[in-house]
């Protein structure tokens, strides 16, 4: 089995974060969020892997070099960015030979049996209920739950049961062709060759494919989900910082991520917070947000935040000498 992982997207609901740093890579709960995704996979037995990198491309392959130099890995970049059929399929000469492959799209982190993707006997697609399917690619169950069709981000949908990014496919020549046709005709949705439409393909030639539901699904392109990711996993057993280091004058509140090199003085963080390494702060109180490595958080209040590598934030300080009967409001 080999696994395929695209991360060529520019990740531009998450900008400014993602113009110097791709999506793949911010961490969650000390983390980055492409480690939850191959972690998985090779705890499932897989051993080979196929990134398909584009935008900051080179970023992702140092920290998979660095991180897992004994996997087997191929990388292929996607210049233009028409679509993750077709990112899928310029990587075909790695994976053609396959008995089956795992897809998994890099900026999702899922909850799930995996071992029930592996053993299962068809060709299966994780799917989880949502409240807007028109954000995603959906599919539409008849009534003995079997798939009727694949529909790439519906205007009206018929479903609220959406493609998650995890994939297993064993017809692998044949899937090929479907991204081959696709392209060849072009028969887009939304202006791209997105995969729901080679699975749409696959399906109307009459391959079995099977919805497996998901226990969690983190689809990580927005700061807010991001955040709830990073509170959720925190909150897990063995993410959160069990036994920080005592630090000048500060509180932890728990669950925290404090990662290694990080100097605390005079300052309150928690819950839910993640640190990067070598992370300074000076009299400033965080909760729920993510810090980036090397950011100096000063004089200030944040919550809800997320904070690149290397940022500098400073805040206002205030002396007083207030008599009775006084009111001063610094919010506006």
């Amino acid at each position: 089995m080999k696994a395929i992982i695209p991360v060529a997207g520019k990740g531009t609901r998450l900008r400014p974060l993602t113009y110097t740093q791709p999506k793949p890579l911010i961490p969650v709960a000390g983390k980055p969020i492409i480690s939850y995704i191959v972690d998985q996979l090779i705890e499932l037995g897989v051993e080979d892997f196929i990134f398909i990198i584009g935008y900051l491309g080179e970023k992702i392959r140092e920290y998979i070099e660095r991180t897992y130099p004994n996997v087997d890995t191929k990388f292929v970049n996607q210049e233009e960015r028409i679509g993750s059929a077709h990112a899928i399929w310029l990587a075909r000469d790695h994976f053609v030979d396959a008995d089956e492959i795992m897809i998994f799209f890099g900026d999702a982190i899922i909850d799930a049996d995996l071992k029930a993707f592996k053993d299962c006997p068809t060709s299966c697609i994780g799917v989880q209920t949502v409240s807007d399917p028109r954000k995603f690619g959906v599919v539409d169950l008849d009534i003995d739950g079997n798939i009727r069709a694949l529909i790439e981000k519906p205007t009206i949908p018929k479903s609220n049961l959406a493609m998650v990014g995890c994939y297993k496919i064993r017809e692998v020549e044949q899937f090929i062709e479907a991204c081959a046709h696709n392209l060849e005709n072009e028969i887009r949705s939304i202006g791209e060759y997105p995969l729901t439409d080679a699975l749409s393909r696959m399906h109307e030639w009459g391959t079995t494919l099977k919805p497996i539901p998901v226990d969690n699904w983190f689809d990580c392109g927005r700061r807010e989900v991001l955040l709830e990711t990073n509170a959720n996993f925190l909150a897990r057993e063995g993410f959160a910082t069990e036994d920080p280091p005592p630090f000048d004058n500060s509180i932890i509140i728990h669950p925290v991520h404090i990662g290694p090199g990080c100097q605390l003085s005079n300052s309150i963080v928690g819950p839910y917070v993640t640190l990067g390494a070598n992370t300074k702060l000076e009299h400033a109180i965080v909760s729920d947000s993510i810090i980036g490595e090397f950011a100096t958080i000063h004089d200030i209040v944040l919550r809800n935040s997320v904070v690149g590598n290397d940022a500098s934030i400073g805040g206002l300080q205030q002396s007083l000498n207030i008599g009775d009967n006084t009111e001063i409001d610094f919010s506006a």
